[in-house]
């Protein structure tokens, strides 16, 4: 086989290749980078998720059920509720309550009925994305003739009561859901206390404190009656606010024994006048023992012994005009003047009313308040709690075991006990 011998100049170069080479890494090599390690690659964060219910775009949504909002992969950060039409203040601002976590928004309360709403929510996530979303939807029409509205309320905006005045609301239609509209309604006062709602029949909705409210403070009832099934199928259709003041605290003692009438301003007696009372030889003419709360006055009224089942006409009938008249029951009793009286504080002679001398009559007239407490002792007819406004002859444990909620409510927190909303279909 033949071969090739090797180029001894290919030997040459390569050698002195490999000897300059040898020099430059003996004498001036720079030091060596250290070695790079692979980097993992980066995980592109998940978006934050957020889910609203009603979901977007439905229509005829049931008003009185609750708008939710949930994130997922983060934290919500912001909720709006807006309802065309309405500012958002007062009794109409959509409130809503955090899960401990903050991933789950839920509506405190319903939804103004045959209108559009917008909810607006952001959330936020571990690293700072932020995602927005909204949705819009309507919600079902209340029928006519099956809208719960407010009839009459006491007190009304912007008088001033007395330390026992209860809170009344009358509705225009029976609620069989008690519980659902009593939760609907809010009480917030300057000075909290305890009370709770109780219901005579199925339209009159009454809140009473545990004890008197504390003079010299404001009242705001926020009535969020829009959107609530008071019935089936039932709904009311309008917010309303209520704001009062409770003034000075004043309460008025009869004792049918010894037959005076003492008043007590600040828990200092200001007040003793002599009277006369129901002579009692009749249910109809004994005036009742308990709590009373003066309702209303008038300078001069016509009293009328109809209005109590005797016709005016009869032997024992009359009808009189009196001065200086405060109702403090719907049994036709009366605290007024009673000038042709000559035996103020020694007999008891008419015919329910506590009978007054004309000055005195006079400054009881100027000096009450509605809902100020007047307490009568000493007879053998008790005051019925729906006997005007004898709520406060309920023992506090009786009144709320009354409440369609079974629980007290605290004046000086936002909310109610009970939720509004419906059960879901």
């Amino acid at each position: 086989m033949h071969t090739t011998p090797p180029d001894p100049k290919r030997r040459v170069v390569l050698g002195l290749l490999a000897f300059g080479l040898l020099g430059a890494t003996s004498c001036s090599t720079p030091p060596a980078d250290p070695p790079v390690e692979s980097e993992e690659p980066r995980e592109t964060p998940e978006p934050v998720t957020v889910r609203v219910t009603p979901e977007d775009g439905a229509s005829d949504v049931r008003p009185d059920l609750p708008v939710v909002v949930e994130a997922e992969g983060g934290t919500l950060t912001e909720v709006r509720v807006s309802t065309a039409g309405f500012e958002g203040t007062g009794a109409d601002e959509m409130t809503g309550s955090l899960n401990e976590d903050e991933t789950e928004w839920t509506s405190d309360w319903t939804l103004v009925p045959g209108a559009d709403i917008t909810v607006t929510a952001a959330a936020e996530s571990d690293d700072g994305e932020r995602t927005e979303v909204t949705h819009e939807f309507s919600t079902l029409a209340a029928t006519p003739g099956r809208r719960l509205e407010l009839k009459s309320n006491f007190p009304i905006s912007g008088q001033t009561v007395g330390v026992g005045m209860p809170v009344i609301v009358e509705f225009d239609l029976p609620v069989q859901n008690k519980a659902s509209v009593e939760s609907a309604l809010e009480v917030l006062s300057d000075k909290p206390v305890r009370g709770a709602w109780n219901w005579f029949g199925d339209r009159t909705a009454v809140f009473r404190p545990q004890e008197y409210w504390e003079p010299d403070q404001d009242v705001s009832v926020n009535l969020r009656l829009a959107g609530v099934q008071a019935s089936d199928g039932v709904y009311g259709i309008e917010n309303h606010r209520l704001d009062f003041t409770v003034g000075r605290s004043q309460t008025s003692t009869i004792d049918s024994d010894t037959k005076r009438m003492t008043v007590e301003r600040g828990g200092e007696q200001v007040q003793d006048f002599p009277t006369s009372i129901g002579r009692a030889d009749v249910e109809r003419y004994t005036t009742t023992s308990g709590v009373h709360l003066t309702m209303e006055k008038y300078e001069n009224l016509v009293m009328d012994s109809s209005t109590v089942g005797v016709p005016v006409d009869s032997p024992e009938g009359y009808e009189i005009e009196v001065q200086y008249a405060v109702r403090f029951s719907d049994s036709g009793e009366f605290t007024h003047a009673a000038p042709w009286n000559d035996q103020l504080g020694e007999a008891n002679l008419s015919h329910g009313c506590p009978n007054l001398a004309t000055a005195d009559a006079r400054w009881f007239y100027e000096n009450s308040l509605m809902g100020d407490p007047l307490i009568v002792t000493g007879t053998d007819r008790e005051l019925d709690v729906d006997n005007g406004w004898g709520y406060w002859q309920r023992s506090w444990d009786a009144w709320l075991a009354e409440s369609a909620t079974g629980v007290a409510d605290d004046t000086g927190e936002p909310g109610t006990p009970g939720s509004p909303h419906g059960e879901s279909d």
